[in-house]
């Protein structure tokens, strides 16, 4: 069975990502892209779907893990009643090639390890033709081969051949060193050469710590913002600048429940929202990338605009049922794609416009195409912002009038004006700013209830969103107006629990049934609470946003690692893993916490 979510850790190459069990086994594994099959699915159902693990075979072993200073690069140490032994995991930055490596060091005694290589491609349903052959070196490597992939295994201890899988032991002694490491290629070329494990060690640290050492943001809180910000870098597919939301597809957001979707693709608002982050602590190469993602993924007509694409800008997302596979924990079904890919969500344009004008405010010019391309979205949703979408939660029952939908809207208006007045970029800026009045004066008029005194979900729900808390920040009324201090308190009062702030009540009915069409349950949303955070620290309370935003650190992992939700009735972590929402909004709350 696959660890609690929170035990695992985070390797990437900026091209796809693995997750390392706290026992030392790779669970999870797509090659070559983050949106490609998965070469090890255990966390979907066992070790028969496909994991790599290397771990001391006693019991009663512990383990205590670490990210190598300000990098990717995760060093495990295990404790035995006869001895200590350290296993480095590291995938080195894409350079035409995707690697995996793993160095077993003895640090005291005597430690007998085990190994365990069970290799599925295809999400754990493909057996490959699995063969020992000798490398360009004459070493012995087991390769694998099935369809467009292979795999090569290399290491000082290669596992032996046994009931469709590869296994032994080894011991480890005081100064021993053992390297191993796992080479994706496509199957039609020769194997690639092996690469020096000490020489692609170096490499891997002096990439992340370059990389860190451009963090601008020296406020309080560094430590884990910075480990946000790498978190958001790893998730980034570095030959296109495109951001996958999450790394892994299916991570239930309750276990046992069928609320489990697949993340592995590019999200125009969490991408947008990430790129404000990278902005605020200087990361400007990273958003330049995104723009030019984004440009060339939306180019064409205005009103095919998707909410989401895949990494290098693929708009052909169907969803389907990995049957197959057990799911986590029993959590069926396993989807691969994402049918939401075809929703109507106008917050959408709000976002994109948003950080598109913090890019060009950070001195990011616009050119011939980038500017006109932005009008021209604005002028489409000036015909269709007054109808019904699926809202920023990707309901899955009817469209409504979501408030949070209108009030992006506006957003996307309003910053399209002030691109014309502060820029001088020309635009239809007239009818511009008298679509942007009339969906204010309409949300004033239909999203606020003066009886619950806050704005609602969607016109005359009587309900609240978590999203809400956005309204300020957003500019759309100012931080301190009534309405907005009502909406946060709303929220404070219907949505929180503890720590943890719900997106909405998924047990709210309508005539039609649950206001997403799906049976109620889920894990508390994380960036829901960190928007809490940024919303009482920007309406003055400082003191009750630091209490708040310390509980919620002590809810990441040993390696500040945050997944999409937290469920309080488990004490665990759910949702797809690490997500790159909570780790963004992460950012925004300890940026709010440093003003001032």
């Amino acid at each position: 069975m696959p660890l609690p979510i929170e035990q695992y850790a985070l390797l990437g190459d900026l091209s796809t990502a693995a997750l390392v069990g706290l026992d030392g086994s790779i669970d999870w594994l797509c090659l070559p892209r983050f949106d490609s099959g998965a070469v090890f699915a255990a966390i979907l159902g066992d070790s028969e779907n496909g994991r790599w693990k290397i771990a001391p075979t006693d019991e009663r072993a512990t383990a205590t893990r670490r990210y190598v200073g300000s990098s990717l690069v995760l060093e495990t140490e295990f404790r035995t009643p006869t001895g200590r032994v350290r296993v480095t995991d590291f995938m080195p930055p894409r350079d035409r090639r995707a690697d995996l490596f793993r160095r077993v060091e003895g640090i005291d005694g005597t430690v007998e390890m085990g190994q365990e290589f069970v290799l599925r491609f295809d999400y754990g349903r493909i057996r490959p033709w699995v063969r020992r052959v000798h490398d360009h070196e004459g070493r012995e490597a087991i390769s694998a081969v099935a369809g467009p992939d292979a795999l090569c295994l290399r290491g000082d201890v290669l596992p032996d051949a046994s009931d469709h899988r590869h296994s032994g032991t080894f011991t480890v002694h005081k100064g021993t060193v053992l390297d191993f490491s796992m080479t994706w290629y496509p199957s039609h070329e020769r194997l690639p050469r092996c690469h020096d494990t000490d020489e692609r060690l170096k490499a891997t640290l002096g990439y992340w710590h370059a990389w860190s050492e451009r963090c601008s943001y020296n406020g309080p809180y560094r430590d884990i913002v910075l480990r946000s910000l790498l978190t958001l870098k790893a998730l980034t597919y570095a030959e296109t600048g495109g951001m996958v939301a999450a790394p892994t597809t299916s991570l239930p957001e309750q276990v046992g429940g069928p609320r489990n979707w697949d993340y592995r693709f590019c999200w125009l608002r969490d991408a947008a929202l990430s790129l404000r982050s990278l902005l605020d602590t200087g990361f400007r190469d990273e958003a330049r990338a995104w723009r030019a993602w984004l440009l060339r993924t939306v180019a064409g007509d205005p009103e095919d605009l998707q909410i989401m694409y895949g990494v290098g800008g693929e708009r052909r997302l169907s969803e389907w049922t990995a049957d197959w596979l057990p799911g986590y924990f029993g959590s069926a079904p396993v989807r691969i794609g994402n049918a939401a890919h075809g929703q109507v969500q106008f917050d959408v344009y709000g976002e994109v416009m948003d950080a598109l004008a913090v890019a060009r405010d950070s001195g990011l010019a616009e050119d011939d195409f980038s500017w006109p391309l932005q009008a021209t979205l604005v002028d489409s949703l000036a015909e269709r912002w007054h109808q019904p979408d699926s809202g920023i939660w990707e309901m899955r029952g009817e469209p409504r009038p979501f408030t949070h939908s209108r009030v992006m809207s506006w957003v996307a208006f309003d910053r399209a004006v002030k691109a014309v007045e502060k820029h001088k970029l020309p635009g239809n800026v007239e009818r511009w700013k008298k679509t942007r009045d009339e969906i204010r004066n309409e949300v004033l008029a239909k999203g606020f209830d003066e009886e619950l005194n806050s704005f609602t979900q969607y016109y005359g729900s009587g309900t609240v969103d978590a999203a809400l808390l956005e309204i300020g920040s957003m500019g759309f009324l100012p931080e301190d107006d009534p309405r907005v201090l009502g909406t946060v308190e709303a929220v404070n009062r219907e949505l929180r629990q503890g720590p943890l702030v719900w997106r909405y009540l998924t047990h709210a009915m309508t005539p039609e049934g649950t206001v997403d069409g799906l049976p109620p349950g889920e894990g508390a949303f994380l960036a829901c609470s960190f928007w809490l955070v940024k919303s009482l620290a920007d309406s003055g309370r400082k003191h009750e946003a630091k209490e708040l935003f310390e509980e919620l650190l002590g809810l990441t992992n040993d390696l500040g690692l945050l997944a999409e939700e937290y469920d309080p009735h488990i004490g665990r972590q759910v949702g797809n893993f690490p997500q790159a929402f909570s780790h963004l909004t992460l950012v925004h709350a300890a940026l709010a916490l440093g003003e001032g």
